[in-house]
Protein backbone atom coordinates (compact mmCIF):
# COMPACT_ATOMS: atom_id res chain seq x y z
CA UNK A 1 0.00 0.00 0.00
CA UNK A 2 2.96 2.09 0.26
CA UNK A 3 3.93 1.94 -3.01
CA UNK A 4 1.69 4.63 -4.66
CA UNK A 5 3.96 7.74 -6.11
CA UNK A 6 1.45 9.81 -7.63
CA UNK A 7 1.36 13.94 -6.66
CA UNK A 8 -1.19 14.98 -4.19
CA UNK A 9 -3.63 17.73 -5.87
CA UNK A 10 -5.36 20.63 -3.81
CA UNK A 11 -8.67 20.65 -4.81
CA UNK A 12 -12.27 20.43 -3.41
CA UNK A 13 -14.67 18.77 -5.15
CA UNK A 14 -18.66 18.91 -3.14
CA UNK A 15 -20.47 15.51 -2.94
CA UNK A 16 -22.49 16.36 0.46
CA UNK A 17 -22.85 19.48 2.22
CA UNK A 18 -21.07 17.22 5.17
CA UNK A 19 -17.86 17.26 3.00
CA UNK A 20 -18.16 20.55 1.65
CA UNK A 21 -18.79 22.36 5.54
CA UNK A 22 -15.66 20.17 6.88
CA UNK A 23 -13.76 21.78 3.77
CA UNK A 24 -14.33 25.21 5.00
CA UNK A 25 -13.78 24.80 8.58
CA UNK A 26 -10.88 22.93 8.40
CA UNK A 27 -9.54 26.10 5.30
CA UNK A 28 -10.21 28.87 7.94
CA UNK A 29 -8.05 26.47 10.47
CA UNK A 30 -4.84 26.72 8.76
CA UNK A 31 -2.28 26.57 11.80
CA UNK A 32 1.35 26.27 12.60
CA UNK A 33 2.35 22.06 12.97
CA UNK A 34 -0.38 21.03 10.74
CA UNK A 35 1.09 19.86 7.22
CA UNK A 36 -1.77 18.73 5.51
CA UNK A 37 -6.11 18.30 6.08
CA UNK A 38 -7.66 15.07 5.02
CA UNK A 39 -11.37 15.59 4.89
CA UNK A 40 -12.11 15.89 8.72
CA UNK A 41 -8.65 14.52 9.22
CA UNK A 42 -5.39 16.50 10.27
CA UNK A 43 -2.03 15.30 9.50
CA UNK A 44 0.69 16.69 12.31
CA UNK A 45 3.56 18.26 10.94
CA UNK A 46 4.75 16.21 14.28
CA UNK A 47 4.01 12.89 12.81
CA UNK A 48 5.87 13.58 9.50
CA UNK A 49 8.39 14.71 10.88
CA UNK A 50 8.96 11.82 13.67
CA UNK A 51 8.58 9.31 10.18
CA UNK A 52 10.75 11.39 8.35
CA UNK A 53 13.29 11.41 11.27
CA UNK A 54 13.31 7.75 11.68
CA UNK A 55 13.68 7.46 7.85
CA UNK A 56 16.91 9.38 7.54
CA UNK A 57 18.20 7.62 10.20
CA UNK A 58 17.78 4.15 8.79
CA UNK A 59 19.04 5.31 5.27
CA UNK A 60 21.78 6.99 6.68
CA UNK A 61 21.55 10.26 4.56
CA UNK A 62 23.29 13.61 5.13
CA UNK A 63 20.99 16.62 5.44
CA UNK A 64 24.08 18.63 3.97
CA UNK A 65 24.74 16.35 1.15
CA UNK A 66 21.18 14.61 0.49
CA UNK A 67 18.69 18.06 0.97
CA UNK A 68 17.32 16.84 -2.33
CA UNK A 69 16.59 13.06 -1.25
CA UNK A 70 15.31 14.42 2.02
CA UNK A 71 12.60 16.53 0.57
CA UNK A 72 11.40 13.83 -1.83
CA UNK A 73 11.61 11.48 0.75
CA UNK A 74 9.41 14.22 2.99
CA UNK A 75 6.71 14.48 0.28
CA UNK A 76 7.01 10.60 -0.35
CA UNK A 77 5.60 10.05 3.53
CA UNK A 78 2.86 12.95 3.64
CA UNK A 79 1.35 11.17 0.19
CA UNK A 80 1.95 8.18 2.18
CA UNK A 81 -0.36 9.64 5.35
CA UNK A 82 -2.43 11.37 3.50
CA UNK A 83 -3.40 8.12 1.14
CA UNK A 84 -4.11 6.42 4.65
CA UNK A 85 -6.46 8.97 6.05
CA UNK A 86 -8.63 8.80 2.68
CA UNK A 87 -8.89 5.00 2.88
CA UNK A 88 -10.21 5.46 6.37
CA UNK A 89 -12.37 8.25 5.04
CA UNK A 90 -13.41 5.92 2.75
CA UNK A 91 -13.94 2.99 5.06
CA UNK A 92 -16.39 5.12 7.26
CA UNK A 93 -18.34 5.83 4.34
CA UNK A 94 -18.78 2.18 3.79
CA UNK A 95 -19.52 1.93 7.61
CA UNK A 96 -16.38 -0.27 8.29
CA UNK A 97 -15.93 -0.99 11.96
CA UNK A 98 -13.81 -2.75 14.28
CA UNK A 99 -14.91 -4.01 17.99
CA UNK A 100 -13.90 -2.01 20.79
CA UNK A 101 -12.09 -5.32 22.43
CA UNK A 102 -9.89 -5.55 19.41
CA UNK A 103 -8.62 -2.58 19.35
CA UNK A 104 -8.04 -3.30 23.67
CA UNK A 105 -6.32 -6.39 22.81
CA UNK A 106 -4.38 -4.85 19.76
CA UNK A 107 -3.26 -2.22 21.97
CA UNK A 108 -2.18 -3.71 25.18
CA UNK A 109 0.00 -6.37 22.61
CA UNK A 110 2.04 -3.22 21.45
CA UNK A 111 1.99 -2.02 25.07
CA UNK A 112 3.08 -5.30 26.28
CA UNK A 113 5.81 -5.05 23.38
CA UNK A 114 6.78 -2.12 24.24
CA UNK A 115 6.99 -2.73 28.23
CA UNK A 116 9.24 -6.01 27.82
CA UNK A 117 11.55 -4.31 24.76
CA UNK A 118 11.90 -1.59 27.62
CA UNK A 119 12.88 -3.84 30.27
CA UNK A 120 9.83 -2.82 32.69
CA UNK A 121 6.91 -0.06 32.96
CA UNK A 122 8.60 1.91 34.55
CA UNK A 123 11.90 2.28 31.97
CA UNK A 124 8.76 1.96 29.13
CA UNK A 125 7.41 5.54 30.79
CA UNK A 126 10.45 7.11 30.46
CA UNK A 127 11.09 6.48 26.79
CA UNK A 128 7.48 6.92 25.51
CA UNK A 129 7.88 10.52 27.97
CA UNK A 130 4.76 9.73 29.85
CA UNK A 131 2.51 7.35 31.86
CA UNK A 132 1.55 4.47 29.82
CA UNK A 133 -2.21 4.98 31.21
CA UNK A 134 -1.98 8.52 29.63
CA UNK A 135 -0.29 6.63 26.24
CA UNK A 136 -2.92 3.95 26.41
CA UNK A 137 -5.58 6.51 26.23
CA UNK A 138 -4.26 9.08 23.70
CA UNK A 139 -2.86 6.22 21.24
CA UNK A 140 -6.52 4.28 21.18
CA UNK A 141 -7.80 5.66 18.75
CA UNK A 142 -4.96 5.74 16.10
CA UNK A 143 -5.00 1.80 17.05
CA UNK A 144 -8.29 1.53 15.97
CA UNK A 145 -8.50 3.62 12.93
CA UNK A 146 -4.88 1.49 11.89
CA UNK A 147 -7.49 -1.69 12.21
CA UNK A 148 -10.30 -0.10 9.99
CA UNK A 149 -7.73 0.83 7.55
CA UNK A 150 -6.60 -2.64 7.73
CA UNK A 151 -9.77 -4.55 7.56
CA UNK A 152 -10.91 -1.86 4.76
CA UNK A 153 -7.88 -2.63 2.30
CA UNK A 154 -8.49 -6.72 3.08
CA UNK A 155 -11.89 -6.35 2.01
CA UNK A 156 -10.66 -4.22 -0.94
CA UNK A 157 -8.15 -6.65 -1.99
CA UNK A 158 -10.00 -9.55 -1.60
CA UNK A 159 -12.02 -8.42 -4.80
CA UNK A 160 -8.97 -8.84 -7.24
CA UNK A 161 -8.28 -12.08 -8.42
CA UNK A 162 -5.56 -13.38 -11.14
CA UNK A 163 -6.77 -16.39 -13.81
CA UNK A 164 -4.43 -18.46 -16.04
CA UNK A 165 -3.98 -15.97 -18.33
CA UNK A 166 -3.54 -12.95 -16.31
CA UNK A 167 -0.51 -14.76 -14.86
CA UNK A 168 1.00 -15.85 -18.32
CA UNK A 169 0.89 -12.11 -19.85
CA UNK A 170 3.14 -11.21 -16.24
CA UNK A 171 6.02 -13.80 -16.73
CA UNK A 172 6.07 -12.89 -20.42
CA UNK A 173 6.30 -9.08 -19.57
CA UNK A 174 8.58 -9.31 -16.49
CA UNK A 175 10.28 -12.59 -17.10
CA UNK A 176 13.74 -10.95 -17.39
CA UNK A 177 13.12 -8.94 -14.47
CA UNK A 178 12.29 -11.90 -12.31
CA UNK A 179 15.00 -12.62 -10.17
CA UNK A 180 16.54 -16.61 -9.74
CA UNK A 181 14.48 -18.04 -7.52
CA UNK A 182 16.30 -20.14 -4.33
CA UNK A 183 15.84 -24.23 -4.27
CA UNK A 184 13.51 -24.50 -0.95
CA UNK A 185 12.82 -28.25 0.56
CA UNK A 186 9.44 -29.77 2.00
CA UNK A 187 10.81 -30.62 5.96
CA UNK A 188 9.47 -32.44 8.53
CA UNK A 189 11.59 -33.24 11.53
CA UNK A 190 11.52 -35.09 15.03
CA UNK A 191 13.56 -33.63 18.11
CA UNK A 192 14.80 -35.45 21.14
CA UNK A 193 15.79 -33.02 23.50
CA UNK A 194 19.08 -33.85 25.47
CA UNK A 195 17.64 -34.15 28.94
CA UNK A 196 19.47 -34.14 32.25
CA UNK A 197 19.99 -37.76 34.33
CA UNK A 198 18.17 -38.10 37.54
CA UNK A 199 21.10 -37.43 39.68
CA UNK A 200 21.91 -33.90 38.23
CA UNK A 201 18.36 -32.71 38.75
CA UNK A 202 18.34 -33.41 42.30
CA UNK A 203 21.51 -31.75 42.65
CA UNK A 204 19.65 -28.57 41.02
CA UNK A 205 16.55 -29.05 42.57
CA UNK A 206 18.09 -29.22 46.43
CA UNK A 207 20.47 -26.46 45.33
CA UNK A 208 17.54 -23.88 44.72
CA UNK A 209 16.22 -25.43 48.16
CA UNK A 210 19.07 -24.28 50.39
CA UNK A 211 18.63 -20.68 48.19
CA UNK A 212 15.28 -20.61 49.25
CA UNK A 213 16.26 -21.30 53.05
CA UNK A 214 19.18 -18.69 53.38
CA UNK A 215 16.62 -16.17 52.00
CA UNK A 216 14.05 -17.24 54.24
CA UNK A 217 16.01 -16.84 57.54
CA UNK A 218 17.40 -13.97 56.06
CA UNK A 219 20.71 -14.84 55.93
CA UNK A 220 20.56 -13.63 51.81
CA UNK A 221 18.13 -11.31 50.28
CA UNK A 222 16.63 -12.86 46.89
CA UNK A 223 18.58 -10.16 44.34
CA UNK A 224 21.56 -11.17 46.17
CA UNK A 225 21.14 -15.04 45.86
CA UNK A 226 19.94 -14.20 41.84
CA UNK A 227 22.88 -12.49 41.11
CA UNK A 228 25.05 -15.07 42.45
CA UNK A 229 23.12 -17.74 41.10
CA UNK A 230 20.49 -17.21 38.20
CA UNK A 231 21.34 -18.28 34.86
CA UNK A 232 18.33 -15.98 32.99
CA UNK A 233 21.01 -13.15 31.87
CA UNK A 234 17.94 -11.17 31.15
CA UNK A 235 16.89 -11.01 34.84
CA UNK A 236 19.67 -11.57 36.64
CA UNK A 237 21.06 -8.03 36.96
CA UNK A 238 17.63 -6.93 38.05
CA UNK A 239 17.65 -9.32 41.28
CA UNK A 240 15.86 -12.06 39.16
CA UNK A 241 12.80 -8.93 38.44
CA UNK A 242 10.70 -9.86 35.61
CA UNK A 243 8.62 -6.51 36.10
CA UNK A 244 4.71 -6.65 35.67
CA UNK A 245 3.71 -9.34 32.84
CA UNK A 246 0.40 -9.84 31.70
CA UNK A 247 -1.19 -13.51 31.87
CA UNK A 248 -0.05 -15.52 28.96
CA UNK A 249 3.49 -13.96 28.46
CA UNK A 250 5.03 -16.57 30.45
CA UNK A 251 5.37 -20.39 30.17
CA UNK A 252 2.09 -21.96 31.10
CA UNK A 253 3.75 -24.30 33.95
CA UNK A 254 5.66 -20.98 35.90
CA UNK A 255 2.35 -18.78 35.73
CA UNK A 256 0.15 -21.55 37.15
CA UNK A 257 2.42 -21.23 40.38
CA UNK A 258 3.53 -17.69 40.17
CA UNK A 259 -0.59 -16.39 40.12
CA UNK A 260 -1.33 -18.79 43.24
CA UNK A 261 1.83 -17.65 45.70
CA UNK A 262 0.82 -15.06 48.34
CA UNK A 263 2.92 -11.64 47.97
CA UNK A 264 6.21 -12.36 49.30
CA UNK A 265 5.76 -16.10 49.37
CA UNK A 266 8.74 -18.24 47.37
CA UNK A 267 7.73 -21.59 45.52
CA UNK A 268 9.55 -25.04 45.56
CA UNK A 269 11.23 -25.70 42.59
CA UNK A 270 9.24 -25.34 38.96
CA UNK A 271 10.35 -26.93 35.64
CA UNK A 272 9.89 -25.21 32.78
CA UNK A 273 11.43 -25.94 29.87
CA UNK A 274 14.45 -23.70 30.91
CA UNK A 275 15.27 -25.15 33.92
CA UNK A 276 14.36 -25.38 37.43
CA UNK A 277 13.21 -22.21 38.95
CA UNK A 278 12.30 -20.42 42.31
CA UNK A 279 9.91 -18.25 41.90
CA UNK A 280 8.65 -14.99 44.43
CA UNK A 281 5.50 -12.80 43.27
CA UNK A 282 5.59 -9.57 44.61
CA UNK A 283 2.53 -7.97 43.28
CA UNK A 284 -0.78 -9.41 41.25
CA UNK A 285 -2.78 -6.29 39.73
CA UNK A 286 -5.63 -8.30 37.72
CA UNK A 287 -4.06 -10.32 34.76
CA UNK A 288 -0.94 -8.75 35.57
CA UNK A 289 2.18 -9.88 37.87
CA UNK A 290 5.26 -8.58 38.88
CA UNK A 291 7.48 -11.49 39.72
CA UNK A 292 10.90 -12.65 40.07
CA UNK A 293 13.05 -16.09 39.72
CA UNK A 294 16.22 -17.82 40.13
CA UNK A 295 16.54 -19.90 37.16
CA UNK A 296 18.69 -23.10 37.41
CA UNK A 297 19.19 -25.61 34.53
CA UNK A 298 20.52 -29.07 35.88
CA UNK A 299 24.04 -29.90 33.23
CA UNK A 300 24.22 -32.25 30.73
CA UNK A 301 26.51 -35.29 31.04
CA UNK A 302 28.30 -37.10 28.56
CA UNK A 303 25.65 -39.88 29.17
CA UNK A 304 22.78 -37.84 28.94
CA UNK A 305 23.94 -36.97 25.05
CA UNK A 306 24.99 -40.57 24.13
CA UNK A 307 21.29 -41.18 25.43
CA UNK A 308 19.46 -39.35 23.45
CA UNK A 309 21.92 -39.80 20.38
CA UNK A 310 20.95 -43.96 20.53
CA UNK A 311 17.34 -43.13 21.16
CA UNK A 312 17.60 -40.67 17.88
CA UNK A 313 19.23 -43.40 16.13
CA UNK A 314 16.80 -46.13 16.69
CA UNK A 315 14.17 -43.78 15.73
CA UNK A 316 15.74 -43.16 12.28
CA UNK A 317 16.10 -46.73 11.61
CA UNK A 318 12.25 -47.47 12.37
CA UNK A 319 11.44 -44.54 9.65
CA UNK A 320 10.85 -47.01 6.81
CA UNK A 321 8.18 -44.50 5.42
CA UNK A 322 6.91 -41.38 5.83
CA UNK A 323 3.94 -43.49 7.76
CA UNK A 324 6.38 -44.71 10.41
CA UNK A 325 8.15 -41.21 10.58
CA UNK A 326 4.55 -39.53 11.36
CA UNK A 327 3.64 -42.25 13.91
CA UNK A 328 7.32 -41.52 15.72
CA UNK A 329 7.18 -37.63 16.06
CA UNK A 330 3.43 -38.11 17.38
CA UNK A 331 5.19 -40.41 20.12
CA UNK A 332 8.45 -38.90 20.19
CA UNK A 333 9.39 -35.37 18.91
CA UNK A 334 9.61 -32.65 21.92
CA UNK A 335 8.66 -29.76 19.10
CA UNK A 336 5.54 -29.06 21.12
CA UNK A 337 4.74 -26.58 17.92
CA UNK A 338 5.41 -29.14 15.48
CA UNK A 339 4.02 -32.48 16.69
CA UNK A 340 0.71 -32.32 15.90
CA UNK A 341 0.71 -31.51 12.15
CA UNK A 342 3.48 -34.37 12.10
CA UNK A 343 6.64 -32.35 12.30
CA UNK A 344 5.88 -29.98 9.53
CA UNK A 345 7.73 -26.99 8.84
CA UNK A 346 6.36 -26.11 5.40
CA UNK A 347 8.48 -25.08 2.57
CA UNK A 348 11.75 -23.65 3.78
CA UNK A 349 14.77 -22.42 2.19
CA UNK A 350 17.80 -24.30 2.89
CA UNK A 351 20.43 -21.65 2.75
CA UNK A 352 18.30 -18.88 4.79
CA UNK A 353 17.06 -21.60 7.22
CA UNK A 354 17.30 -20.53 10.98
CA UNK A 355 18.92 -24.04 11.37
CA UNK A 356 21.60 -24.16 9.53
CA UNK A 357 22.09 -27.83 10.48
CA UNK A 358 19.14 -28.84 7.64
CA UNK A 359 20.22 -27.01 4.95
CA UNK A 360 24.24 -29.12 5.34
CA UNK A 361 21.80 -32.39 5.26
CA UNK A 362 19.43 -31.66 2.70
CA UNK A 363 21.88 -31.55 -0.60
CA UNK A 364 22.63 -35.32 0.74
CA UNK A 365 19.18 -37.44 0.85
CA UNK A 366 16.19 -37.69 -1.59
CA UNK A 367 13.14 -37.17 -1.38
CA UNK A 368 11.64 -39.69 0.78
CA UNK A 369 14.43 -40.57 3.13
CA UNK A 370 14.73 -39.94 6.96
CA UNK A 371 18.38 -38.08 7.72
CA UNK A 372 20.41 -37.93 10.61
CA UNK A 373 20.80 -37.56 13.38
CA UNK A 374 21.69 -33.70 13.31
CA UNK A 375 22.59 -32.00 16.41
CA UNK A 376 21.68 -28.37 17.04
CA UNK A 377 21.94 -26.26 20.37
CA UNK A 378 18.20 -27.68 21.01
CA UNK A 379 18.86 -31.53 21.02
CA UNK A 380 19.26 -33.95 17.91
CA UNK A 381 16.49 -34.26 15.17
CA UNK A 382 15.75 -36.65 12.34
CA UNK A 383 14.95 -34.50 8.91
CA UNK A 384 12.14 -36.10 6.49
CA UNK A 385 12.91 -34.54 2.97
CA UNK A 386 8.93 -34.44 1.50
CA UNK A 387 10.04 -32.87 -1.80
CA UNK A 388 12.90 -30.37 -3.02
CA UNK A 389 11.58 -27.85 -5.49
CA UNK A 390 14.84 -26.93 -7.56
CA UNK A 391 15.62 -22.65 -7.89
CA UNK A 392 17.02 -20.98 -10.63
CA UNK A 393 15.89 -19.08 -13.51
CA UNK A 394 11.70 -18.13 -13.38
CA UNK A 395 10.03 -20.56 -14.84
CA UNK A 396 5.82 -21.28 -15.46
CA UNK A 397 6.05 -24.95 -14.96
CA UNK A 398 8.44 -24.98 -11.97
CA UNK A 399 7.43 -21.64 -10.50
CA UNK A 400 3.83 -21.53 -10.92
CA UNK A 401 3.02 -20.42 -7.12
CA UNK A 402 5.20 -18.03 -6.88
CA UNK A 403 4.89 -16.13 -9.75
CA UNK A 404 1.32 -16.31 -9.62
CA UNK A 405 1.45 -14.48 -6.26
CA UNK A 406 3.84 -11.91 -8.06
CA UNK A 407 1.31 -11.10 -10.64
CA UNK A 408 -1.95 -10.87 -8.06
CA UNK A 409 0.80 -8.47 -6.03
CA UNK A 410 1.38 -6.17 -9.52
CA UNK A 411 -2.73 -6.73 -10.31
CA UNK A 412 -3.37 -5.41 -6.37
CA UNK A 413 -1.06 -2.67 -6.37
CA UNK A 414 -2.25 -1.13 -9.71
CA UNK A 415 -5.81 -1.75 -8.88
CA UNK A 416 -5.05 0.29 -5.63
CA UNK A 417 -3.23 3.09 -7.06
CA UNK A 418 -6.52 3.24 -9.42
CA UNK A 419 -9.01 3.41 -6.57
CA UNK A 420 -7.22 5.83 -4.18
CA UNK A 421 -6.55 8.33 -7.14
CA UNK A 422 -10.44 8.15 -7.75
CA UNK A 423 -11.27 8.20 -3.88
CA UNK A 424 -9.43 11.69 -3.86
CA UNK A 425 -11.76 12.73 -6.35
CA UNK A 426 -14.74 12.37 -3.33
CA UNK A 427 -12.38 14.06 -0.60
CA UNK A 428 -10.98 16.98 0.47
CA UNK A 429 -7.05 17.13 0.59
CA UNK A 430 -5.19 20.39 1.57
CA UNK A 431 -1.30 20.00 2.03
CA UNK A 432 0.26 23.33 3.97
CA UNK A 433 4.18 21.86 3.67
Amino acid sequence: MEHIRNKIKKYLIIFTPVVLFGAQEQNQQKIDGVAAVVGDKVVLSSDVNQSLAMAVFQQKLDPRRDAGIIKTLKENIINTIVNRKVVLIMAELDSIEVDEKEVDRSLQQQIDNIVQQAGGEDAAETALGQPLRVFKREYWYDVRDMLITQKYQQTLMSKVSVNRSDVERFYSIYKDSIPDFPTTAKIRHLLIKIEPNDEQVLKTTNLLRSIKKKILKGEKTFEEMALQYSQDPSAKNAGGSLGFMKRGTLVTEFESVAFNLKPGEISDPVKTQFGYHIIETQEIRGDKINARHILLTPPITEKDESFAYKKATTLKDSSKSLDDFLGLVKTHSADLETKSSGGSLGWINPQTYPIKEFGMVLGQINSGECAGPIRTEIGYHLVWLESLKLGGPAELKKHWTEIETMALNQKQASWYELWINKSKQNVYISINE
